[in-house]
């Protein structure tokens, strides 16, 4: 069982000095210089190895932010999961790639590429997935609008 998230944040403060972490709510938020380590850490920890990432997604927060959800399991001591976020700025969404760390990010943060804009530095094959190359925009940010409703 994970422990709670309060020692969580002491923990990871412990083991990566000088680490941002804060408690928001059931997610434990993370700083996006500290993101690679923490999901190092995570991962290879023989107290916790959250070896499975189960899911990776945005939540766009206008006119400022967007959040990355990481949500992190381990398979071995089946527990979790762990809700791990990054706050990033709206205008200019960048994020470490977790590709290398858990292979499933790979697909997923294509994903929140293509539908939000989010950069993810050192993925493997960065670009579209779900929309064909020329497409303009971000679908599933909270301001896009249709090309066929910009007539109305």
């Amino acid at each position: 069982m994970l422990p709670p998230l309060d020692e969580l944040k002491t923990t990871l403060e412990q083991q990566l000095p000088g680490a941002a972490v804060s408690v928001e709510g059931v997610a434990l938020l993370v700083a996006p210089k500290d993101l690679l380590a923490a999901c190092r850490y995570l991962k290879g920890s023989e107290r916790f190895e959250l070896d499975y990432l189960a899911n990776l997604t945005v939540v766009d927060y206008p006119p400022e932010r967007m959040d990355m959800v990481y949500h992190l399991y381990s398979t071995t001591q089946k527990h979790g999961p762990l809700t791990l976020k990054v706050t990033l700025p709206r205008q200019q969404p960048v994020a470490a790639s977790v590709t290398p760390i858990w292979r499933s990010a790979e697909f997923q943060e294509r994903e929140a590429y293509d539908l939000y804009g989010v950069t993810f530095e050192g993925h493997p094959d960065l670009r579209r997935i779900l929309m064909w190359e020329e497409f303009e925009g971000h679908p599933m940010r909270k301001d896009y609008v249709p090309e066929n409703q910009n007539a109305l």
